[in-house]
């Protein structure tokens, strides 16, 4: 009986040939320009070449003062798109669908000599600096920057789009009453908190219709803050507005001391696609493949997000096949006969 992590999955008019997706992971292995270098096109394309079924590079920032990290990739400039698009071809050449996670630091952006934006004038932690709280026009102005940002995902031949709004940066420091104590249409009640990545969605939807993730941060870890139950009433309005896909993360609004095990974050993606009725992706310490099977056969989710071990190893897919007994693609140069097939 095949194992379900190797069975293929549809949304919309995309498949994907299993149900392994490469988490994005900061590289920080651009320069200012935000620009694909060499590094990327090798570190993911042999993810690509490991069987994976969907790719993410890290984050795309949508705004040259919301880094991440230094030397974050780039999405808020149409020159982006050529090398994207570079990057894009070639990992379809090996078989996988490629993702795009386009997001803004917010409060936690590493820009020097920025001041940074967030919801309300709250530090990250013991951070000195006091972010400014987004105006209604620096909202909109937002807003405006993701949905060229979906423009450029399209136009770069993405085969999936994935909102982050998870780990403390900005989408997410609306949705937490921890950093949104905002008195507007923009805070307060759970509505107005999530007004802004509502407005987010609906903007991004004018350029791109094709597979629609958003990234979660499913608890903030801290009295106060967000928590599965909160995520049940807001992925209901996501379900409402068409996303296709729940990518359940966790943390980052505020620095705490989280306990780490197997699977730790997999109940979140459970109870938010069995009670909703949308899917959703599951993440953290997911190290194997009887992991990742229990989690589909037992359908707590309905694709596996692998994080860093696909660092140490860009063919996960191949162990987790052997683990599981499961047949698998092998790109025909690594097996035994390879170089005389290719004569």
């Amino acid at each position: 009986m095949m194992a379900k992590l190797f069975t293929p999955y549809s949304i919309k008019d995309i498949t994907f040939k299993n149900r392994i997706v490469m988490s994005p992971m900061c590289m920080h292995s651009s320069d200012e320009s935000g620009e694909v270098k060499n590094f990327h096109l090798t570190h993911y394309t042999a993810r690509a070449l490991g069987q994976a079924g969907l790719i993410f590079p890290e984050t795309l920032v949508i705004d040259p003062e919301g880094l991440i990290g230094p030397g974050d990739l780039g999405i808020w400039d149409d020159n982006h798109v050529k090398g994207l698009k570079n990057l894009v071809d070639q990992i379809h050449e090996f078989g996988a669908k490629v993702g795009a996670q386009i997001g803004h630091a917010g409060r936690r952006t590493i820009k020097e000599g920025v001041t940074p934006i967030s919801a309300s004038p709250i530090p990250y932690h013991e951070d000195p600096t006091t972010p400014i709280e987004m105006t209604k026009e620096d909202i909109q102005r937002m807003v405006l920057g993701f949905r060229e940002a979906a423009r450029r995902v399209r136009e770069a031949g993405f085969d999936v789009l994935e909102i982050h709004s998870a780990h403390g940066y900005l989408l997410n420091s609306f949705l937490s009453p921890l950093s949104n104590q905002r008195t507007d249409e923009y805070g307060g009640s759970l509505e107005n908190r999530y007004r802004m990545l509502e407005e987010v969605i609906e903007a991004v939807k004018t350029e791109w219709n094709g597979p629609l993730f958003v990234r979660i941060s499913s608890t903030d870890y801290k009295e106060g803050g967000n928590t599965p139950e909160t995520f049940v009433e807001y992925t209901k309005k996501m379900k409402a507005q068409s996303v296709d896909l729940v990518d359940c993360s966790a943390g980052g609004i505020a620095k705490v001391e989280v306990d780490k095990y197997p699977n730790y974050q997999v109940p979140a993606a459970d109870k938010i696609r069995n009670e909703v009725g949308i899917a959703t992706g599951a993440v953290g310490l997911i190290k194997t493949g009887s992991q990742a099977e229990e989690i589909l056969k037992n359908n707590r989710a309905d694709l596996i997000f692998i994080g860093r071990e696909f660092l140490k190893n860009p063919f996960w897919p191949r162990a987790a096949a052997e683990e599981l007994g499961a047949d698998i693609e092998v790109p025909v140069q690594y097996t035994r006969y390879g170089s005389q097939w290719l004569k």
